[in-house]
């Protein structure tokens, strides 16, 4: 029997993308899914093609607290407490230096870390009287440092990356887990509207399989592919001239490569 076996699971961002192929991938492990989107188009055609499986949906803006726990209330009445969180929904925009729009920032921070932690807040109470669960936050590579043309996306990831560290000291020792994923570019609608170069795309069951690996396995922390991570890792670290330097060469080599 597979360990996510009538394991509730919570999926944000369920109707396209990562959390589309997560809930497929789950159904067929036997786990019992809630599966919340703004989008109610995306989450009935997903909600059919899991037709037969133990299914919830409901609509709801991460961005808004109170819709959210509304949803996550519905849900857990049908189908009972959320064992799994997955604070999977995210949007990205292109951010330039050149053409700043606060707008853009904002719209990023409110999905990518405001409707994490609203997610967070809809379920944590009850996992905490229960002293049992897991919390699975999606970041990125793109947390690790600020990137050209992608400020506002990069500094949403980070923190949320930031916030999952927060949470884990003080829930670990409380019987929760708390998962941080930071996968690389990954063939979905979000990168699809990001306007970057984008050389190593990763196929969407290639890595919502290398996350549940994690999720099972209850990690606290991956980010993949490797060579990507080694990438961002060192740009990271280097002093910051060197930094720099390093990514408008890879920036000017990608465009001509278009």
């Amino acid at each position: 029997m597979s360990s996510f076996a009538k394991r509730r699971i919570l999926i944000t961002g369920a109707g396209s993308g990562i959390g589309r192929q997560l809930a497929h991938l789950l159904a067929v492990e036997e786990a019992t899914l809630g599966l919340v989107d703004r989008n109610p188009e995306g989450l009935e055609a997903l909600a059919r093609e899991l037709q037969g499986k133990q299914v919830g949906t409901a609509h709801a803006d991460v961005t808004n607290v109170e819709q959210m726990r509304t949803a996550v209330r519905q849900l857990e009445e049908q189908l009972g407490p959320t064992d799994i969180l997955i604070a999977n929904a995210g949007i990205g925009v292109r951010t330039s230096a050149l053409e700043f729009r606060i707008e853009d920032v904002t719209a990023q921070i409110q999905v990518n870390l405001i409707g994490v932690a609203n997610s967070i807040d809809a379920v944590l109470a009850g996992m905490l009287q229960r002293r049992a669960g897991h919390l699975v936050i999606l970041s990125s590579l793109a947390s690790y440092r600020g990137l050209p043309q992608m400020a506002g996306y990069c500094a949403s990831k980070a923190g949320v990356s930031a916030l999952g560290d927060s949470l884990r000291v003080e829930l670990e020792p409380q019987g929760i887990a708390v998962t941080t994923i930071c996968p690389g570019w990954i063939r979905t609608p979000l990168t699809a509207s990001i306007e970057v170069p984008q050389p190593h795309m990763l196929d969407v069951e290639v890595a919502a399989r290398h996350m549940i690996a994690t999720i099972r396995a209850r990690k606290h922390f991956t980010a993949f592919p490797l060579r990507a991570r080694a990438q961002v890792a060192l740009l990271r670290w280097l002093p910051s001239p060197i930094s720099d330097w390093m990514i408008r060469r890879m920036v000017r080599r990608l465009e001509q490569k278009k």
